[in-house]
């Protein structure tokens, strides 16, 4: 148990971060701390006219950004870089602020904005600068495709991660060229606007780089309405519309939506280790999280031990509102994610479920604690066993082989992250192959995938479309344009006569090209 701790953030400070926004409706709305349930910040809200200021600017910022070329924006994303690491403590105490996360989990948050930074920095030429395609007839048509910046992308980001988020959009857009316009969610945008300063003292134009915030429908919605790209992160009810209004426009989005991420934990764990790392990956920032786990099917041969054993771990964390590393885990975020999980856990309860661990408040730690909380005896009727609870609440059920519990995991809407937990890599790694997502995770919950930049990170099925980090994430925020020209070392025929002449060489030219040509 840790008692509550006041935000170490200064009100003038916040004040700073408040006047980059673009707003000037004259409104504001009351942001609290979930730590303490005090006010933190009264955030300005912007209008649609700001929303149109916000891309207009950001439209004439991103030509001369363009023109800078690779090194110019390497260089500056580098020193980012560097401005972000030195202003660590900064923006930890900004992100636990917000979000009510323990030290430890925003300082994860935190790592994986440096991470996306330079992966983006380094990453950007090499896969953007174009290149040589094989021409229809080599020799006689030379063919390269090069790649031309959508313009400005708009970014809509929650409130959960706010700075990992909002880097996985902002900089790979950033760093191909592009401008952006981030609709920021209220409780998350001081951590956006304090990792945007570092930035822009970096030497990124300011009005390259715009942050709105206001309702969500409104100001969301005017985002979308302007944006050359779209990236979302949020619900997948939220995500169809933002789906519907890009294809109306037709332009592109990506979305990462819901998910409802399933552990299989085999008969051939270490079930202390196993339940150790299924504790994390369950409760971290307090389930608050799209890629956390919710659902654990475990063999039955190791079910008695894994299940007292993931009891124990999860009853022995400690909860609490430290701004250091003094606890495991730390407060809910928002009355409704408290409402929610309340809520999911007493329809469970009351449909016959059992607590395994958790299930209460603790208004005793703050207004928004509630225990990690482990139920079993989870059936189709109750909320939580389909619906994404995000929060700190997990289902754990008995299956009495890898099939059974390879078709569990399936039998989701979902399809944005799943793990597998076994003695064996290989088990592991053979059973990964068989699971429905777009991440798939052996002897880890998330964190391998999530923190491996270089490789694509989306959903299947409701979890999404699209996909960042990695080539895929950068080629999202560009068009690819071919460009062929003509040798003049034969003149391609033009009239019936010159077909007739030709015809025979080029009809040769193609069994041999089809005999030396592999792929």
């Amino acid at each position: 148990m840790a008692l509550m701790s006041a935000s170490p953030l200064h009100p003038s400070f916040i004040a700073e971060l408040d006047r980059d926004l673009v707003a000037t409706s004259g409104t504001t709305r009351a942001v609290t701390a979930p730590f303490t349930g005090e006010v933190l910040h009264e955030l300005p809200h912007s209008s649609v006219s700001d929303v149109s200021d916000a891309f207009a600017r950001a439209r004439m910022a991103q030509l001369a950004w363009a023109r800078a070329g690779f090194a110019h924006r390497r260089a500056v994303l580098l020193q980012a870089h560097d401005n972000v690491l030195e202003r660590r403590e900064a923006l930890l105490d900004v992100l636990q602020s917000e979000t009510g996360k323990t030290r430890g989990q925003a300082f994860e948050e935190f790592f994986q904005v440096l991470s996306v930074t330079r992966y983006n920095a380094l990453a950007a030429r090499p896969v953007l600068r174009g290149e040589r395609r094989r021409g229809g007839i080599p020799t006689v048509v030379s063919t390269r495709v090069r790649y031309k910046p959508k313009g400005v992308a708009g970014v809509i980001t929650p409130w959960n991660y706010p700075l990992s988020l909002a880097a996985m959009d902002v900089v790979p857009a950033l760093a191909a060229g592009c401008g952006v316009v981030q609709k920021a969610d209220d409780q998350g945008a001081l951590s956006i606007l304090a990792v945007r300063q570092a930035f822009i003292d970096a030497g990124v134009p300011r009005a390259l780089w715009a942050v709105v915030a206001g309702d969500g429908a409104e100001i969301g919605g005017a985002v979308t309405d302007e944006a050359d790209y779209i990236c979302f992160t949020g619900s997948t009810a939220t995500g169809r519309g933002v789906a519907e209004k890009a294809g109306r426009r037709l332009v592109g989005a990506s979305l990462e939506l819901g998910g409802k991420n399933p552990l299989i934990v085999l008969d051939d764990v270490d079930p202390e280790k196993a339940a150790a790392d299924a504790a994390y990956a369950c409760f971290s920032s307090m389930g608050q999280l799209c890629v956390s786990i919710e659902r654990i099917y475990v063999e039955r041969g190791v079910a008695e031990p894994f299940i007292a054993a993931l009891a124990a771990r999860v009853s022995n964390l400690v909860q609490g509102a430290n701004f250091d590393f003094g606890s495991d885990v730390g407060s809910l975020t928002t009355p409704a994610q408290l409402a929610r999980v309340q809520e999911h856990v007493a329809d469970a309860v009351a449909k016959g479920a059992t607590i395994v661990a958790g299930g209460n408040a603790r208004p005793d730690l703050g207004p928004l604690f509630f225990e990690p909380t482990v139920l079993s005896g989870v059936t189709s009727e109750m909320a939580c066993f389909a619906g994404e609870t995000f929060g700190p609440v997990v289902a754990i059920s008995v299956v009495d082989s890898e099939e059974e519990a390879i078709l569990a995991a399936n039998a989701s809407d979902y399809g944005l992250n799943a793990s597998v937990f076994s003695g064996s890599t290989a088990r592991g790694l053979r059973l990964a192959k068989a699971i429905d997502a777009g991440s798939v995770n052996v002897n880890e919950g998330y964190r391998g995938s999530f923190s491996s930049v270089d490789a694509p990170m989306g959903g299947v099925k409701q979890s999404g479309v699209g996909r960042r980090n990695g080539r895929e994430g950068l080629l999202r925020f560009v068009e690819p344009v071919t460009i062929s020209h003509a040798t003049g070392l034969v003149q391609l025929p033009r009239t019936g006569a010159e077909f007739a002449a030709l015809s025979g060489v080029m009809l040769v030219m193609a069994a041999v090209l089809k005999g030396i040509r592999r792929r």
